[in-house]
């Protein structure tokens, strides 16, 4: 039976709850939501979709690093947009982000995120190490 590893790492903002950044169980790693936090200041990047995008792709590649993982790794992610009329820009970003990697995709409209956020993405990857 495979152990829960937590990963955990100053690159990435630190949990605002009772959760931790990521787990890896039976080789696949799970991340929590990640906003467009600085992992320095704990404060979001601004009200700006393109800029909360940018430092949250930014997280999720901390925190895959973290977990001895790449983006190529990656199998599925949520996108979470409180107004759905970012989606266009946000989809640039994300296929900035990924090059040619195309995992799994699920983007969903909600009426509200933490802190105010605009954005919050989590995924799913493979680790192999």
């Amino acid at each position: 039976m495979s152990k829960m590893h937590i990963v955990d790492t100053e690159h990435a903002p630190k949990a605002v709850g009772p959760y931790s950044q990521a787990v890896i169980s039976h080789g696949v790693l799970y991340a929590s939501g990640q906003i467009g936090l600085d992992p320095m200041t704990g404060k979001l990047v601004g009200e700006d979709v393109l800029m909360q995008a940018r430092q949250v792709t930014g997280n999720l590649s901390a925190v895959l690093d973290a977990a001895g993982a790449s983006l190529s790794d990656i199998l599925k992610v949520n996108i979470f947009l409180t107004n759905m009329g970012d989606f266009p820009a946000v989809n640039e970003i994300y296929a900035d982000w990924l090059g040619n990697h195309r995992p799994a995709r699920a983007t969903v409209a909600v009426a509200a995120l933490p802190l105010g956020a605009s954005i919050e993405m989590d995924l799913i990857a493979r680790v192999t190490g």
